[in-house]
């Protein structure tokens, strides 16, 4: 099961839209993703566990993944948070 640091680049951090896209992007993957900020972890596929992270621009976050294609959703997952803009 890897896992993955990111630092989030999204100057609205992962809140409403940009948790929406993220989620989206997360349910593409057959994997189980979680993702943790300050103690905290969250299913990546549930929108109302990622907004209740509350985590902000410059916030680093763990994304977790267990599946069948765990190395592509962490990468795809994480590029999204550390590129302003990308979608998210």
């Amino acid at each position: 099961m890897p896992s993955a640091n990111a630092v989030i680049a999204d100057p609205v951090g992962l809140h409403a839209r940009p948790a929406a896209d993220f989620v989206r992007a997360a349910n593409t993957f057959a994997s189980t993703i979680t993702v943790t900020c300050d103690g905290k972890s969250a299913n990546a596929k549930s929108i109302l566990q990622i907004i209740s992270l509350n985590a902000r621009q410059g916030a680093t976050v763990t994304l977790t993944a267990d599946g069948p294609d765990e190395e592509e959703a962490l990468r795809a997952l994480i590029a999204l948070l550390e590129t302003p803009g990308a979608g998210i």
